[in-house]
């Protein structure tokens, strides 16, 4: 059975790292974007309630 399989190194090929690294990049980047955007531009305080009356 043994004979059949092919002789690899072990190794991935490069491209296959290089799509993992990509990606990962890519993930971060979309993860870090999301954090910021939700933080700096986060929806104002509500204003008070309009039925309690000044003084």
């Amino acid at each position: 059975m043994s004979e059949h399989l092919p002789i690899t190194d072990g190794a991935r090929p490069r491209w296959r790292g290089l799509v993992t690294t990509v990606m990962l990049i890519l993930i971060s980047v979309m993860i870090v974007r999301d954090i910021l955007g939700w933080r700096w531009t986060g929806t104002p305080p509500s204003p008070p309630d309009a039925t309690q009356q000044s003084r």
